[in-house]
């Protein structure tokens, strides 16, 4: 396979000659560029939200923080797609009422002693590491996904783990439902509906890369200077057993800005789709439609990339019959690993996380 790079506008003759040098185009291997690993982030919308905390909780050593849009707190399915579906969101697809989501739900308590005794076995790093993160927690008034009182429980889990109060951001917006809220891309920001990308004049992908790095230029407007690289991810996924899931697609996008490309010290935040957003999604049944790089494209990681040299990996999930709306595993599909470090899409995220970094000089 060739690498596929998506222009978003007309390279100079130098530009170029620095891409191709700096980017293997193997069509296997991600580019190895001057990424400061400590300056890794994550975070993503609903799924992709439960995900990003549980790369950052698992991998807390080298993770600088987190942003939670439309998520929950670590290991809230604790391996059980009823409780996940019904107690840490209403997403359980039947005709009837079967929500239960509370302030109480998730039962933080018990998930700082699973954290607890996740890290004492080597599962995870240890969560002293999460004390100096910066977490952002978006949630909608319009939501009836994941709830606005499942937001209140990431801060309570976070701040069991000594996270100061100064370095938790908390953003309510009235108006929005369960939806990426971006400046002027998407939906009516009250409208949950997919692909889940709502103009909501508030651009949420700025705000939680600001919080996390703090002192941030302001996005860019109009076209932009870097490339976006399709890659083999399949190449990154750890083997399993026989009928084993990883729910990983083949193929996954980086974005990369001009300065990174030329070998300039970047950063790196991993931004995580939701379901029904991933490339292979297709919404209508036996259709030619899907939304293919909507998320990756529009979500509005990029024009705040561009302006401050962060790289921005944008991993894929795939649907299956164990998940036929292209989820991130947050409560167990892929095995009861799924939200530690031996976790089949944990462990390939950090593995193209590390190739990525493998650049640094």
């Amino acid at each position: 396979m060739i690498c596929c790079f998506i222009s978003q506008r007309r390279y100079s003759r130098i530009a170029l000659l620095a891409l191709a040098f700096s980017i293997s185009c193997s069509g296997r291997e991600l580019p190895a560029l001057n990424v400061d690993l400590a300056e890794t982030s994550v975070s993503g919308l609903s799924s992709g939200a439960f995900m990003a905390v549980q790369f950052e909780v698992a991998h807390s050593a080298i993770v600088k923080g987190v942003g939670v849009i439309a998520g929950g707190p670590y290991f809230c399915g604790q391996h059980d797609v009823i409780r996940a579906t019904t107690q840490c969101s209403c997403s359980l697809n039947t005709p009837f009422p079967t929500c239960n989501v509370s302030s109480v739900s998730a039962d933080v308590p018990h998930l700082e002693s699973i954290t607890r005794a996740l890290a004492r076995d080597g599962s995870i790093d240890p969560p002293t590491y999460l004390t100096n993160h910066r977490v952002f927690i978006f949630t909608g008034g319009k939501d009836s996904t994941v709830p606005g009182v499942i937001a209140a429980q990431v801060e309570e889990y976070y701040k069991r783990f000594s996270v100061p109060a100064g370095n938790i951001k908390k953003t309510v917006q009235a108006n929005a439902a369960h939806t990426m809220p971006t400046r002027n891309y998407g939906a009516p920001c009250s409208v949950s509906e997919t692909p889940y990308i709502g103009k909501c004049g508030f651009d949420g992908a700025h705000a939680a890369l600001s919080w996390i790095y703090g002192g941030l230029n302001p996005p860019r407007r109009g076209t932009g200077n870097g490339r976006f690289v399709q890659f083999d991810q399949a190449h990154y996924v750890r083997r399993v057993a026989p009928f084993g899931v990883t729910g990983m697609d083949a193929t996954a996008w980086l974005y990369v800005p001009a300065a990174c490309a030329r070998g300039e010290r970047c950063r790196l935040h991993i931004a995580l789709h939701g379901c029904k957003q991933a490339q292979s999604y297709t919404p209508l049944q036996g259709s030619a439609l899907h939304y293919g790089t909507r998320f990756v494209r529009h979500a509005g990681y990029v024009e705040t990339a561009d302006t401050n040299r962060i790289v921005v990996l944008f991993p894929q999930a795939a649907p299956s019959p164990e998940n036929v709306f292209g989820c991130w595993d947050w409560w167990g599909y892929t095995g009861a690993d799924y939200a530690n470090k031996n976790g089949a899409q944990i462990a390939t995220i950090r593995a193209m996380v590390d190739r990525i970094a493998a650049g640094r000089h």
